[in-house]
């Protein structure tokens, strides 16, 4: 649903093959596996019309269709059960339709073309592909989604971690005492009658910024040798 994680099931979908023959019914006249259950999770996630019927009657179904080559879904049959407001959709054949997985970038398109696009204000790229968008939207297709999901559910635990960078604290239950390390020396604050109370000095404590402060260097007096008197000229014979 949406505001949630990705479903188990849209891993599933985008790595399923479609529009294969169907080997049980292989003689019928319409046996391209274009559906797909999301209820059932099984190997052969594909079937075709007359596996619906007997089988998925009852299961929640959706239907891949093709443009160009490449595998697309109606946004009407997704958008109660899955997020896809930062995805790309296009209107194909008067549905709006969103696209599965990455197409591939066609020439004249690449790093340059990218980075001319990016200069003007009215374009849009996917944050996964860098493909142009028409809106503005994050991702051309479900798949590129399900990557910035996983980066940005990777970029949320990473914030929501203990790990600190630059500054250790180990916060200890003994005494009510805390230990702070700064700048390579440990101080001590302890809470006594409701005080606080540090053990080093603000002079001890900055004292190693000071020393890596450069003296300046010390001037250089130059001194210029004047001429003695005021220079005459030879006499001309």
């Amino acid at each position: 649903m949406k505001g949630e994680s990705a479903p188990p099931w849209l891993e599933l979908l985008l790595s399923t093959e479609f529009f294969t023959a169907c080997t049980i019914h292989l003689h019928s006249p319409r046996n391209e596996c274009n559906l797909f259950c999301i209820d059932c999770e099984t190997p052969q996630a594909a079937f075709c019309y007359y596996c619906r019927s007997c089988h998925h009657s009852s299961h929640h179904v959706i239907q891949i269709r093709r443009s160009s080559y490449h595998d697309v879904v109606k946004v009407s049959e997704l958008e109660d059960i899955l997020d896809i407001s930062n995805v790309q959709t296009y209107v194909i054949n008067s549905a709006r339709v969103v696209f599965l997985n990455e197409r591939p970038q066609l020439r004249g398109c690449g790093a340059s073309a990218i980075k001319s696009s990016s200069s003007s204000s009215s374009s849009y790229n996917c944050e996964t592909c860098s493909r142009v968008l028409l809106d503005a939207f994050r991702f051309c297709s479900l798949g590129c989604n399900l990557t910035g999901m996983k980066r940005d559910d990777g970029i949320v635990v990473a914030e929501n971690g203990i790990a600190c960078n630059d500054k250790d604290i180990d916060n200890g239950g003994n005494n009510g005492t805390t230990n702070t390390s700064c700048n390579g020396k440990d101080i001590e604050i302890g809470e006594i009658n409701g005080t606080t109370t540090n053990n080093a000095s603000e002079d001890e404590i900055c004292s190693g910024a000071s020393e890596d402060k450069e003296m300046p260097s010390s001037t250089r007096v130059v001194r210029r040798h004047r001429r003695k008197g005021i220079p005459r000229r030879a006499p001309f014979f």
